[in-house]
């Protein structure tokens, strides 16, 4: 079973889970209108249906990163996946609000551990060369699986109705962890699939779990400004990107027009290029890391840059008048989104050490995705109540990926970790460097 590069089944795995984690996920803002509708839920309260999800999601992907470190990743998927295909499932079962936002957020809890587990696996499976082309491989399956669910959830829903829908969506997801738990393990070592060429490749460039004499705690890796920067950076990514997978299928129905028919297309469509931005922005990435003296000067290149190409989109998108104008700013800021996330996550490896990459990467993602809590509610206030609406609401997103850009920039300064970082006489990782 592809010997010598068994690490690929592993991505895949990863990958085919990002699309189910994905297409779960945006189900609900797919099915907003009927499910607003059958529970007569206004704009705003939609709003909060959205922030529940993310406010467990926060806390529990720093909890996962933390749970896979210790008990290992695989485990920690093993639960998880379980756990949010029960949750999405009962979503079809709740008759009013109040029910509705504690399913979600108990759905976000389950799904919380994804990135970090994610980033842990990467970790233990591939070598620092390979990591955003791993990392851009793995996490677009999530963009995809954002670009199939608007098809195949709308097709569910005309044939079945919005509440089986879900029940199908979660069965899938029960699917997947059979293979998990037959596949998967934490490590390449302790698999009989790996030879001891690809362990060696893999092992090649990586620190292993002894630190560096005189290493700094875990406390300092978490306070540190590079990590809140980082922090801060994801957060400036992540927000435009939960507006679109809450509100974008709603903006193309109540803004543009667009026929339930209509709507897998649109809705989809730009979820595409999210899944380019994540597959090409890998080898881009890594390209860059390759050709540079400074590995994290590289990262920082390749996050910046589309981060501020998505920025100037954010700000155009309100003034298109046509669908296929609207489609091609969605699609080309969803790239952009998507290139500098993944580029970001490789630049998590180039300031943290192996054993604490789980729980520092999990503590990032914890502190970017508040944007998941205040993005879609503060969406759901301003198309409420602000006479601009949308277009507000897009203008907002710019101005946070602006401050994103400068957190980056500014903040980001940590020196490259050591390939051989686990000899003593290594320079200890604790050093800010303007």
């Amino acid at each position: 079973m592809t010997k010598g590069r068994y690490r690929l089944v592993i991505a895949v795995l990863l990958f085919a889970l990002g699309m189910i984690n994905y297409t779960d996920r945006a189900a609900v803002g797919i099915l907003a209108p009927q499910i607003q509708h059958d529970l007569h839920i206004t704009p705003s309260q939609l709003g909060w249906v959205f922030s529940a999800f993310f406010f467990s999601y926060a806390i529990f992907a720093f909890l996962g990163g933390y749970l896979s470190d210790k008990f290992g990743p695989k485990r920690t998927f093993g639960v998880a996946v379980v756990s949010w295909s029960v949750f999405c499932s009962l979503t079809g079962a709740v008759a009013t609000l109040f029910p509705l936002i504690i399913v979600r957020l108990f759905f976000g809890a389950s799904e919380g551990p994804m990135n970090s587990t994610t980033n842990r696996m990467v970790t233990n499976w591939f070598p620092r060369k390979e990591t955003a082309r791993a990392l851009g491989f793995t996490l677009s399956g999530q963009n995809l699986g954002s670009a199939v669910a608007a098809p195949l959830v709308i097709s569910l829903g005309y044939f079945f109705g919005w509440r089986l829908a879900f029940v199908v969506l979660g069965a899938i997801g029960i699917l997947w962890c059979v293979l998990w738990l037959t596949f998967a393990s934490d490590r390449p070592a302790e698999s009989p699939h790996v030879t001891p060429e690809e362990l060696a490749h893999i092992t090649s460039d990586r620190s292993e779990a002894i630190l560096p004499k005189g290493s700094a705690p875990l406390r300092h890796y978490i306070l540190r400004k590079s990590t809140w920067g980082l922090a801060l950076g994801l957060f400036a990514l992540l927000y435009p990107l939960y507006i679109f997978v809450s509100w974008m299928p709603s903006y193309f129905t109540n803004v543009m027009h667009v026929t339930p028919a209509g709507l897998s297309v649109a809705a989809g469509v730009p979820w595409i290029g999210g899944f380019l931005g994540y597959f090409l922005g890998g080898f881009i990435s890594d390209l860059f890391f390759k050709q540079s003296e400074n590995g994290l000067k590289a990262r920082k290149t390749t996050t910046i840059v589309p981060l501020l190409l998505a920025t100037i989109t954010l700000s155009v998108i309100p003034g298109v008048q046509s669908v296929t104008a609207a489609v091609a700013l969605f699609t080309l800021s969803l790239f952009a989104l998507s290139m500098a996330t993944q580029s970001l996550w490789a630049m998590i490896h180039e300031v943290t050490p192996v054993i604490y990459m789980g729980t520092v990467g999990g503590f990032i993602h914890f502190l970017a995705n508040m944007s998941g809590v205040i993005a879609p509610a503060l969406t759901g206030y301003v198309i409420e109540h602000a006479a601009s609406g949308y277009a507000s609401a897009f203008w907002i997103a710019a101005a946070v990926g602006l401050l994103g850009v400068l957190s980056i920039f500014l903040l980001v300064h940590n020196r490259r970790i050591p390939s051989h970082a686990h000899s003593s006489s290594v320079t200890p990782l604790t050093t800010e460097r303007s």
